[in-house]
């Protein structure tokens, strides 16, 4: 069977599976839950229908198997592995949703788009599947690439991680934890530094194909740009629900970029005063 079809069926499988599961427990985070696995099954079906024997292919499976390694360590250690560790956004947008209209934006949106997405993100693969050639120095400057936007966002997801604790901390002995959100490290060049490294790795894993096929006029482009529209969403909902969480989220938004790290601007009483 090609490898195409391979992972096609892989698709319909985790669709129903994630569906099945979101009825039966009542929770809408088994997508999230498996968003670090299946890319890794996608890439690795391709490199391994060559026998292991096309060198960009197993080079593209070993970094996207690292992205997974650290994506899943992180996502376990937040508790997102754990019964009722549902996405906090999920439950807001269920909130505000009548009941029967949610479960239609679940089946539609969080099973099947987020899935079809997955594969999506994962099919410059096919790319270079279609188009064996040797290893060459652009392969070897996209891996170190893809390693730096790795580096990235762990170092984001650690201060974040960092910072939380901290709260916790500052909350079980009583005070009130201030600043009251992470304005500092990566994150205070950029909103949302892990976005940032998230999504260009997948860029980068899109430029991979490219390079394989010798152009970059590729019709695998619609992985990395619908992940990015997803991430605007996401982004946006997020923002959101700061705001109406800690008002002073306004001035941090004013003063930092919201995704590629940039100089922030000073703060306002700092502006003031001068």
């Amino acid at each position: 069977m090609p490898p195409l079809h391979v992972d096609f069926w892989i698709l319909i499988g985790v669709c129903a599976l994630t569906w099945v599961l979101s009825l039966i427990t009542r929770e809408h985070s088994w997508v999230d839950r498996i968003w670090s696995i299946v890319p890794v099954a996608y890439v690795w079906v391709f490199a391994a229908s060559t026998g292991l024997g096309d060198g960009r292919l197993v080079l593209m499976a070993a970094l996207v198997t690292l992205w997974g390694i650290r994506l899943t360590f992180n996502f376990a250690r937040k508790g997102g592995y754990a019964r009722g560790g549902e996405d906090y956004r999920w439950a807001y947008l269920r909130a505000r949703m009548p009941r029967p209209l949610f479960e239609v934006f679940n089946l539609l949106f969080i099973v099947c788009y987020q899935n079809v997405l997955l594969l999506l993100i994962s099919l410059p693969a096919y790319t270079a599947w279609r188009h064996p050639s040797a290893l060459n120095a652009l392969d070897w400057v996209l891996a170190a690439a893809f390693l730096a936007a790795l580096v990235g966002e762990t170092v984001a997801d650690q201060q974040q991680w960092s910072f939380q604790q901290w709260k916790k901390a500052e909350r079980a002995a009583g005070r009130d934890p201030r600043p009251r959100f992470l304005q500092t490290g990566l994150f205070g060049v950029s909103r949302h530094p892990n976005f940032f490294f998230e999504q260009s790795q997948w860029w980068l894993i899109f430029f991979f194909g490219c390079v394989a096929a010798g152009s970059l006029w590729q019709w695998t482009v619609i992985g990395p740009a619908l992940l990015t529209v997803l991430f605007i969403g996401s982004t946006r909902m997020t923002e959101q629900i700061s705001r109406e969480r800690y008002p002073e989220y306004a001035d941090y938004q004013a003063r930092v970029s919201a995704l590629v790290p940039w100089f922030a601007r000073p703060r306002k009483d700092l502006a003031q005063l001068g």
